[in-house]
């Protein structure tokens, strides 16, 4: 399970850096800027304003996903933990028995 959150985290931290990149490349372009989106085979014209808001709005989502996996990873981390603790408690009663 720690592998799969990672492995997710990951992915999204990459989706994340290229929707950054995207997005500083849409801050340069003049307002009258002609923007193309791919879909599928075919390159799409966008409005300007509607792709700076769409990469904005998943960036958003990005951000909350990634949070959402660190709290995932953070809670997994801690039951690790509670469970090492235990295994070590019952070694020490063991070894003293």
């Amino acid at each position: 399970e720690h592998q799969k959150l990672f492995s997710n985290r990951q992915r999204l931290v990459s989706q994340q850096n290229e929707n950054e990149m995207v997005q500083k490349e849409l801050k340069l372009l003049e307002d009258d800027a002609a923007v193309f989106k791919l879909m599928g085979p075919v390159l799409v014209k966008q409005d300007l304003v509607e792709a700076r808001s769409n990469v904005d709005k998943r960036l958003e989502y990005i951000g909350g996903e990634i949070k959402r996996i660190d709290v995932g990873l953070k809670d997994l981390t801690a039951k690790v933990e509670t469970q090492k603790d235990k295994v070590v408690k019952l070694q020490q009663q063991q070894q003293q028995a």
